[in-house]
């Protein structure tokens, strides 16, 4: 079963309901049990990524630790290349559903706390399943080019969090000074002023210089992550207390201290 694109993968959330799209009918006993063997292979694949990296991912290799032909398993992946799209969506929507979930449980109003919250999940995430964050955070996979069109509304789920929490800074008139951080409004616009017209952004009154604020606060929580995930720095006496620095940084990018609150993390 190709996975359609933009459509959350069965183990986004550990477990799916077979149900179809259109009738909302419990699915028969040979579609639910192609679900079964399709969660399958995504999870003896992800441990392929574990021992052998995604460039050395092979069908062959995944149908032999399920005890399935080597010809079978194209009944259900007809190639390395549609494996690593499916894993690729699966793991951008698994991430997406623990920031999202960490995000929410945070009242609207504590700007500060969202982003946080936000950034502490991704951490978490990474270190728990760093051969998924490196898929989709690291090198590219030789040979492989992934498919924009299935791949991005997963991709930019996260992103869609850090928009509407730029949107309710901007709202709540608690946006940094951009003089502050030495942005230069014409090269802002010329760097993303372009990206402003896209669906993500749409539905926001954001402008070119908070884009480029925002951006500037992913990117430093994003290489926070991926310097720990991956030793860049070395052995480090607490990874911890690195990450919760760079992260008060980070969300001093773009959200400025409450009134009567210290700019202290």
């Amino acid at each position: 079963m190709e996975q359609e694109a933009g459509t959350e993968p069965s183990t986004q959330a550990g477990t799916q309901t077979a149900m179809t799209d259109d009738a909302q009918r419990p699915l028969g006993k040979r579609a639910t049990k192609r679900l079964a063997v399709e969660a399958d292979i995504l999870r003896v694949a992800r441990q392929h990524l574990a021992t052998d990296g995604a460039a050395a991912l092979s069908l062959r290799a995944v149908a032999r630790d399920l005890g399935m032909v080597s010809s079978g398993i194209y009944r259900y992946v007809d190639s390395r290349d549609e494996l690593l799209t499916r894993l690729i969506i699966d793991s951008y929507w698994s991430l997406a559903t623990a920031a999202r979930a960490a995000h929410e449980a945070v009242p609207v109003g504590e700007l500060d706390a969202r982003w946080d919250a936000l950034g502490r999940a991704v951490r978490h995430w990474a270190l728990e399943r760093p051969h998924d964050f490196a898929l989709i955070y690291g090198s590219p996979v030789p040979d492989y080019e992934a498919p924009a069109e299935r791949t991005q509304e997963a991709g930019t789920a996260v992103i869609a969090l850090l928009v509407g929490l730029l949107e309710d800074v901007r709202r709540a008139g608690r946006l940094v000074d951009p003089d502050r951080l030495g942005l230069v409004a014409s090269r802002a616009d010329a760097g993303v002023g372009e990206l402003l017209g896209s669906p993500l952004f749409s539905a926001t009154q954001l402008d070119a210089v908070t884009l480029t604020q925002g951006i500037a606060a992913w990117t430093l929580l994003l290489g926070a992550v991926t310097s720990e995930v991956f030793a860049q720095l070395g052995p480090l006496p607490d990874g911890e207390a690195l990450f919760e620095c760079l992260l008060a940084v980070s969300r001093r990018c773009f959200i400025r201290p409450a009134a009567g609150r210290t700019a202290e993390a």
